[in-house]
């Protein structure tokens, strides 16, 4: 889950002033309240999610408690690549989560066919990362979706139409599958440069390169 930070300061004189953070997640808000509890200025502190709703520190605290053996935090990076020649498709994703305490990466990639173009190809990336997810049991929460294709990220932000028939069933079945596990998408379009990983898991797909893989991620601070 991520939260941004209200509150309400008061100053050794008596001056108040109200302050909004930025959204970090859960586990760095709970400490950075923490920390300013300890100054005993604070008149009022207040976490809001993603939704604008109003959590207390014990609600946060909670909440986190109870989703600390299961993956949150989750950020996931999708690509598609289509081969005209060949007809076939390779799919990459790689998914960032937290659990138990700790960081992790997921790297995996699928080479299929039945596809007819690098649209559809990025759909399928994404309904591909949907269903490692599944796989994971993330359920009932929020997920950031990270991919270059504009056309998927604009269609499903419904910022573009989609016109053709088979992107349409594409984008039902993406949609249907995140409604089924209660995740809540957060859709973003970077530019290829920002999306190599996924990217170069979509490439060596097509090479016929399998990766499958986790890995903990261990902070250098």
């Amino acid at each position: 889950m991520f939260v941004r930070l209200e509150v309400t300061y008061k100053t050794k004189k008596g001056t108040e002033v109200m302050f909004t953070s930025d959204e970090m997640n859960a586990e760095k808000a709970l400490l950075i309240a923490e920390d300013l509890e300890k100054t005993g200025r604070l008149k009022d502190l207040v976490f809001i999610d993603h939704y604008d709703t109003t959590l207390t520190m014990k609600e946060l605290k909670r909440y986190t408690e109870e989703i600390k053996t299961e993956p949150h935090n989750i950020t996931v990076y999708f690509d598609g690549g289509f081969d005209l020649k060949t007809k076939m498709s390779g799919l990459g994703c790689v998914i960032y989560y937290d659990q138990n305490g700790k960081s992790f990466r997921q790297r995996k990639n699928r080479l299929v066919e039945a596809l007819d173009t690098n649209n559809e190809a990025e759909y399928a990336a994404l309904h591909f990362a949907i269903q490692e997810l599944e796989e994971l049991g993330v359920h009932h929460l929020p997920v950031k979706f990270v991919g270059d294709s504009q056309v998927v990220i604009n269609q499903l932000n419904e910022e573009w139409p989609v016109m053709e028939d088979v992107l349409n069933s594409w984008a039902d079945r993406v949609e249907e599958n995140l409604e089924a596990l209660g995740i809540t998408p957060e859709y973003t379009v970077v530019p290829r440069k920002n999306n190599q990983e996924a990217d170069r898991l979509a490439t060596q797909a097509l090479e016929e390169t399998e990766i499958m893989s986790t890995v903990e991620i261990v902070s250098e601070e």
